[in-house]
């Protein structure tokens, strides 16, 4: 069978990752023409890396999605005599692969009497959720991320007519519901017939969408050799709704452990491209640890234990949980005057198996010159380094408030030996862990900071990215994955974009600066994820075993006392539905979304009550 590929990509960047030339690599060895659209433009590398595989690389306007790339591509092969082709495949970027090799799916296809085929069904919807479908629903169709088309429809005038009557592709919901969702029953009903390399039918009636919510079922036992890219960073609600949430996690670990796919290639597209809290989510990049098991430890990482001591009264508490690092550890401390050097000198000359060392600072932005000043001539020395400074947050009364804040910090990054051993094993082992930090803590007053995580930082962090070119995804709407509190461990690499800036003291406000948020100290706190993010790493939350166990029964009450107050005067449908729509806070805007399911009276009520949970 005399076979032509068409490949569709788009890249906001113009970068071409490995991930895409994997998959021209195995297509080019199943095909016997490569033909490759481009929306938009590359750089000079996309394009040379591309060239090697592509016999026509044809770049266009980016206007009209996936559809236009192919109707552009089927052009370009009409011009060129369509008819000596048997087989068209269109595919694109949008899917990882192949985990198993092309040959086997073509071989497979190459024997069924079909007139168009594709991997995977979507076995849509009953309504028409977009209200422009012409089928007043979403029929049972075969994804277009892969489609191919044998001879005998590809040289058809249906096929003709199809894509010349093709309307204006406006936006991502035209080209589902002029293409993507109607494709397969328009040609159908025309009496052609179709199929699909891997059987789902029987996963229909779980759910409508298998690729997406069941890829480890598709991959491991039906020999799917795609996936999606959107399983690692898509609409979290997607897998929520209908799932625990697992899913992304689960075939990450399924494909690495069995060597199945490069993993790496996964980190490298969605570090570069999503945000890092969609990552974190889809992936659950959480990691709990046990504080009492000890294990084998021969790490190859060199560490280093940095600490900021500004308080007297606590030096004792910073040298207890120094002692929880590896013997032999370097550990050097920073403090803005010399009678606090010589009080920290006296109370850690009793760690003899430490190498520690005491620097003056200037008490110009705090814990953060601290790390990015002061103890910038020794990130290099090492591997890993734990940050963490005597955390005493007194503006809140009582003060236990802020001795707990303290506590959360430090027990989460240095609760003890075996946990300190379990961290550096961690960052060991995973190549792509760029920064570990504690979860947002919701205690007392910062219950309020859940969904509000950025404060009034936002703006502020955009236009620091947009001065030192910064170029990393991240939303107003999406909080970071930020060590509130600054105590976290990172690896030197991830946080080098940090470094390379040169920032001096006379870059940080002049004390006093109060506790107001705004200040740069405040904004490069939410910066160290990004500059993890641009250098290639994810960051992570991490806990202690003893720690998890309160964490999930306060999480537990925060949301059942949140649900009780929001929830508990609607009935049961009710409830579901704001419940759903609460959660959804894409397209039109939460409030907007809320104020036309309720009608104003409800609506009203219903906000009042939110912003009375949320300020309290």
């Amino acid at each position: 069978m005399k076979r032509a590929a068409l490949f569709f990509m788009y890249d906001k960047q113009g970068v071409v990752d490995r991930y895409v030339i994997n998959l021209l690599c195995d297509m080019k060895n199943n095909s016997d023409a490569l033909i490759v659209v481009v929306n938009g433009e590359l750089t000079k590398q996309g394009r040379d890396m591309i060239a090697q595989y592509a016999d026509k690389l044809i770049f266009r306007e980016n206007k009209g999605f996936d559809v236009c790339a192919y109707k552009c591509g089927i052009e370009y092969l009409t011009n060129n005599d369509l008819s000596k082709w048997d087989e068209l495949v269109m595919f694109n970027f949008t899917s990882f692969g192949p985990v198993y090799p092309f040959k086997e799916m073509f071989d497979d296809m190459d024997k069924r009497n079909v007139d168009f085929w594709g991997i995977t069904m979507h076995y849509g919807m009953e309504t028409d959720p977009y209200h422009r479908c012409r089928y007043k629903c979403i029929p049972e169709h075969i994804q277009s991320s892969f489609i191919a088309v044998r001879r005998n429809m590809l040289l058809s005038e249906d096929f003709k007519n199809y894509w010349n009557k093709m309307p204006e592709i406006k936006d991502y919901i035209d080209a589902i519901v002029n293409h993507e969702a109607v494709f397969t029953k328009h040609f159908t009903d025309l009496g052609y017939k179709a199929d699909v390399y891997v059987d789902t039918l029987d996963l229909k009636d779980i759910h409508p969408y298998p690729l997406m919510l069941m890829p480890l079922e598709l991959i491991k036992n039906r020999k799917c050799p795609v996936f999606k890219r959107k399983t690692f960073f898509n609409y979290y609600d997607e897998f929520l709704d209908v799932s625990t949430g697992v899913q992304g996690k689960e075939l990450y670990m399924y494909l690495r452990d069995n060597k199945l796919y490069d993993t790496d290639l996964i980190w490298e597209s969605i570090l570069r491209t999503a945000n890092m809290y969609d990552i974190k989510e889809r992936m659950q990049l959480n990691y709990i640890l046990d504080e009492n098991k000890d294990i084998n430890y021969n790490s190859s990482l060199s560490v280093a234990l940095m600490m900021h001591i500004y308080f007297y009264d606590k030096i004792d508490y910073c040298k207890k949980y120094a002692k929880s690092m590896p013997v032999g550890t370097d550990i050097l401390i920073s403090t803005d005057s010399k009678e606090k050097k010589e009080a920290i000198e006296k109370s850690f000359q009793s760690l003899k198996d430490y190498n520690v060392k005491v620097l003056l600072t200037q008490n110009r932005g705090r814990d953060v010159s601290a790390l990015l000043v002061c103890f910038a001539p020794y990130v290099s020395n090492y591997d890993l380094i734990c940050f963490v400074h005597d955390k005493k947050a007194t503006q809140s009364t009582p003060y236990l408030i802020g001795e707990e804040f303290g506590y959360h910090c430090f027990e989460n990054t240095l609760a003890s030996k075996e946990y300190v051993k379990q961290v550096i094993n961690l960052f060991e082992n995973e190549a792509r862990l760029g920064l570990l930090t504690p979860p947002t803590p919701h205690h007392g007053p910062y219950f309020k900071t859940i969904g509000n995580e950025w404060v009034d930082n936002y703006d502020n962090t955009l236009a620091f990215m947009e001065k030192y070119d910064i170029n990393v995804p991240i939303s107003k709407d999406k909080p970071c994955v930020a060590p509130y509190g600054t105590c976290f461990w990172f690896r030197s690499k991830a946080l080098k974009g940090a470094y390379d800036l040169g920032l001096t003291y006379d870059d940080f406000t002049k004390e006093p600066i109060g506790a107001n948020d705004g200040d740069i100290m405040h904004v490069i706190e939410r910066m160290y994820p990004v500059f993890a993010q641009q250098a290639g790493y994810y960051s992570a939350w991490c806990m202690t075993n003893n720690y998890a166990e309160a964490e999930i029964n306060n999480l537990y009450h925060c949301l059942r006392d949140y649900n009780t107050d929001l929830f508990g005067r609607y009935g049961v449908v009710e409830r579901d539905v704001l419940r759903r729509n609460i959660r959804n806070k894409g397209g039109i805007g939460l409030k907007n979304r809320l104020h036309a399911l309720l009608g104003e009276k409800l609506y009203t009520k219903l906000w009042s009550i939110k912003e009375k949970i949320k300020n309290r």
